[in-house]
C-alpha cells in the first residue's frame, strides 16, 4: 500500500478544477501522512495549500460537540436526560404542527419536554426540512435556516426565534437535521456559566493540542470558500472574511475552522479511547435512534445502512463512524481496517457529484492491501 493511490482521488478532482487546492490526512494501521496540493484560492497568486491551512470545517464540528458533551456527562455535570427549560426556558413550551407542511398556526401542546438527548439525536422537533413550506419560510425570515456563515444573532436570539416555532413532531417521535446542535451549545453555556469556546478547550482542543482549531480564523492562513455555480466556482468567504470576525454566537452545529492534522488528531483520539471512557465513546459511535426515529430521517443525510449517534454519523453493519461538512469536508474512522480518514477542500458540496465516497474508497482500498 502506498498513499499514493488514496490521493489519486482527490488529485483527480483537482486537476479537474473541482476545487482549487485541497489538504488530506490519513493514518492507515498507524502509518500517518498529510497530503497538500493546490491553492488556498482560484488566484495563481493565492498562497499553497499547507498542513497549517485552515478550513471551515462545517458539520464536521458535530462529533466534536458530541465528544464535549459526553465529557461533561461523564463528570455529572449535566444529564442526558435533563430537561432543556430549566436553563432555556425560550424552550419550554413548544407547539407541534399537526402537519408537517401545513399552516403555523395549526398545532398541539408537546406531549413531552424537550431534553438533552433529543438535541444530541436530532429528535428535538426542531430542525431542517427540504422542501419549501410555511415553516422553513418562517426560518429563513427570523435568521435561524442553516447558513454556510452561520448567523448573525446572539445566542439569545436565536434561542428566542427557534423557540417561537412550531417543531415538526413529538420530542423523540422523528429526526431533523442541524437546529438541535445549534441549540445544544447555547444550553451548554447557560447550563455551565461558560462559552462553548472555552469549554471545548478546556475538554477537548487543550488535551489533544488542537490549536489549530476554533471559532475563528487566520486569515493568513484561511483558505478561501466557493460554492460551485455553472460557470465556475463562486466565492462564498474570502480569507478575511466572515470566518475571520467572532460569530454571532458559537454553535456546534457547524462553526469551527480548523487543519487536516487538528481534524486527524480528534478522530484518532476518539479512535483509540485516548478522550472518552469506553462507555462515551461507544454512545458518541453507535446507533441512539429507535426505528421510529430512523424511518423519519431523509436519505440526503442518513444513506441506507446508516444512522445516527451522539453527535455523528453511524455505519451499522462496519462499526464506521464520521461525517462531512456541507464546505467540502469529511472525516471519517473505519475501525476494523484501523483507518482514519480527512479530506478537508473549499467546494461546497452541492450534489451527489460532490459525494465524499470515492475517497473514503480509495482509503479502504489502501488499507486492504497491508
Amino acid at each position: 500500500m502506498t498513499f499514493e493511490d488514496i490521493w489519486r482521488v482527490p488529485d483527480a478532482a483537482h486537476s479537474d478544477g473541482r476545487f482549487p487546492g485541497y489538504v488530506g490526512a490519513v493514518r492507515v494501521r498507524g502509518h500517518v501522512e498529510i497530503h497538500a496540493a493546490g491553492r488556498t484560492a482560484v488566484e495563481d497568486d493565492s498562497a499553497p495549500m499547507g498542513a497549517s491551512t485552515q478550513f471551515r470545517i462545517a458539520s464536521i464540528t458535530k462529533p466534536m460537540g458530541g465528544a464535549l458533551l459526553l465529557s461533561l456527562v461523564e463528570d455529572g455535570l449535566i444529564g442526558l436526560d435533563d430537561e432543556v427549560a430549566q436553563w432555556a426556558p425560550e424552550l419550554a413550551s413548544p407547539r407541534v404542527l399537526r402537519d408537517p407542511d401545513g399552516p403555523l398556526e395549526d398545532t398541539v401542546a408537546a406531549v413531552r419536554r424537550v431534553t438533552v438527548r433529543h438535541l444530541m439525536t436530532l429528535t428535538s422537533g426542531w430542525g431542517v426540512g427540504l422542501k419549501p413550506n410555511p415553516l422553513q419560510r418562517a426560518m429563513i425570515e427570523r435568521g435561524v435556516f442553516p447558513s454556510a456563515m452561520g448567523h448573525d444573532c446572539t445566542g439569545d436570539e436565536f434561542l428566542e426565534r427557534v423557540g417561537s416555532l412550531p417543531l415538526v413532531f413529538q420530542p423523540g417521535e422523528g429526526w431533523r437535521y442541524e437546529t438541535s446542535f445549534n441549540l445544544l451549545g447555547l444550553v451548554l453555556e447557560r447550563a455551565l456559566g461558560r462559552s462553548v469556546g472555552e469549554l471545548l478547550a478546556e475538554r477537548v482542543l487543550g488535551p489533544l493540542g488542537m490549536a489549530d482549531t476554533a471559532f475563528v480564523g487566520d486569515p493568513a492562513r484561511l483558505a478561501a470558500a466557493y460554492t460551485p455555480k455553472r460557470a465556475g466556482l463562486e466565492l462564498t468567504d474570502p480569507p478575511d472574511g466572515r470566518y475571520a470576525r467572532p460569530p454571532g454566537f458559537e454553535h456546534l452545529s457547524g462553526g469551527l475552522v480548523s487543519t487536516a492534522g487538528d481534524v486527524l488528531r480528534f478522530y484518532s483520539a476518539i479512535a483509540d479511547g485516548e478522550l472518552l471512557g469506553d462507555a462515551s465513546r461507544a454512545a458518541l459511535t453507535s446507533n441512539a435512534l429507535t426505528p421510529q426515529q430512523r424511518a423519519s430521517a431523509p436519505e440526503v443525510f442518513l444513506a441506507p445502512g446508516s444512522t445516527w449517534g451522539l453527535g455523528t454519523g453511524v455505519v451499522e453493519a462496519t462499526g464506521a463512524w464520521g461525517w462531512s461538512g456541507g464546505s467540502g469536508t469529511t472525516a471519517a474512522v473505519d475501525p476494523r481496517l484501523d483507518t482514519v480518514a480527512v479530506l478537508l477542500t473549499q467546494r461546497a458540496m452541492a450534489g451527489p457529484d460532490d459525494s465524499p465516497q470515492p475517497f473514503h474508497d480509495a482509503v479502504a482500498s489502501a488499507a486492504a492491501l497491508v
